[in-house]
């Protein structure tokens, strides 16, 4: 996200960003939130989050690996 917010700053200052995510999973280390969300998910530090989508994959679904 950080990186994101970077390069957009290189354009000059925006008048506002929205933040859309398909999973979050919690767990902030930047006072960052998403605007807009497709699941929310509580993860551990030592879990982590795999998506799959129709178009590249042949289903939707989101596993928590641990």
């Amino acid at each position: 996200v950080r990186a994101a917010l970077d390069e957009l700053a290189d354009f000059g200052r925006p008048k506002r960003i929205s933040l859309c995510v398909l999973v979050d999973r919690g767990g902030r280390e930047l006072p960052i939130q998403a605007d807009i969300v497709g699941k929310s998910v509580k993860t551990g530090p030592d879990e982590r989050v795999d998506v799959q989508v129709e178009e590249l994959d042949g289903r939707d679904q989101v596993d928590v690996i641990r």
